[in-house]
């Protein structure tokens, strides 16, 4: 197989695995939201520090302790990503995985709005175009919510403004989650120890598989990470931005078809919309990445 063959298979096998996460979260209950949250950033700490001086990255992970801008940005980036696991958790384990999958499906939008109002960067009319259908989508989605769809604004706000302190830190990802688990540590034992203290706690209470499933949510965390990872040096960003989508797309279909939340007319029609917009913003995006290749391979040609 291929290098780019390789690369194409485990992003895919990231992204399928981070489509199915709705499957994973309701097998912790009786254990609440924040709990389950707690439980995955100390045994994330426990999988990423083993993952750390298994592929070498002590060196990376003390250097980031020497380096006060990338551990601020990443101290940050830590407090963001608490927002968007735990808003996650919370939107499957309520029945709204239908809106948590359009939280990622209007987070590259979010992400490059993200980046014109920060980076000051500049959009093109088609991406505008874009953008404008994609709002007129959550005004309508809001219309049939009876409010805005307050999990999915969560999720695509909180992983966008994520990956701008993870790009602006320029870390690798091994180290820099290590690095944010670490400093979700203490505030996440200190609740669970709390949490046990009162006789509330799920974990050892609920039996052993219930234990070992919470402990699994550091593997859950992990291992589409290391594919992801290993999937970003193998191939281009416009294969890894087409192959975003598959996340969503299984998180949706899940809503639908297994979990069977209601989708009203207004619903599809917002869905739709959304779907239109990205499909719009997507196709710009290859055309212009294409004229530009074209460009400089004429410029390279040029005596």
């Amino acid at each position: 197989m291929s290098e780019q063959r390789r690369g194409l298979a485990l992003g895919a096998a990231a992204y399928v695995m981070w489509g199915l996460f709705p499957l994973y979260w309701p097998l912790l209950e009786p254990a609440g939201a924040v709990e389950i949250l707690a439980h995955r950033v100390c045994w994330s700490l426990v999988t990423m520090v083993a993952l750390t001086v298994l592929v070498r990255r002590s060196r990376q992970l003390r250097a980031i302790l020497r380096d006060r801008r990338a551990a601020a940005l990443l101290t940050v980036a830590a407090i963001v990503i608490t927002f968007n696991w735990g808003g996650f958790i919370y939107g499957v384990n309520a029945g709204r995985v239908v809106e948590v999958s359009l939280g990622y499906f209007i987070n590259p939008l979010v992400t490059v709005l993200l980046g014109v109002v920060v980076l000051g960067e500049r959009l093109r009319t088609l991406q505008w175009v874009a953008m404008g259908i994609a709002l007129l989508a959550v005004l309508v989605l809001t219309v049939d919510y009876g409010h805005p769809p307050w999990v999915a604004l969560l999720l695509a706000g909180s992983f966008a403004t994520y990956g701008l302190l993870k790009k602006k830190a320029g870390v690798g990802a091994v180290e820099s989650l290590t690095f944010e688990t670490a400093v979700l540590f203490p505030v996440a034992l200190g609740f669970l120890i709390w949490l046990g203290a009162q006789g509330r706690g799920s974990f050892g209470a609920e039996g052993s598989l219930h234990a070992l499933l919470l402990a699994g949510t550091g593997l859950v965390t992990a291992v589409p990470l290391i594919c992801f990872g290993a999937a970003a040096n193998r191939i281009s960003l416009t294969a890894i931005g087409l192959l975003q989508y598959l996340a969503p797309t299984i998180q949706f279909a899940l809503g639908v078809t297994l979990f069977g939340e209601p989708m009203s007319t207004v619903k599809w029609v917002g869905f739709v919309m959304v779907w239109a917009a990205l499909a719009l913003f997507t196709s710009e995006a290859l055309r212009h990445r294409r004229q530009l290749r074209l460009m400089a391979q004429g410029t390279a040609c040029v005596p």
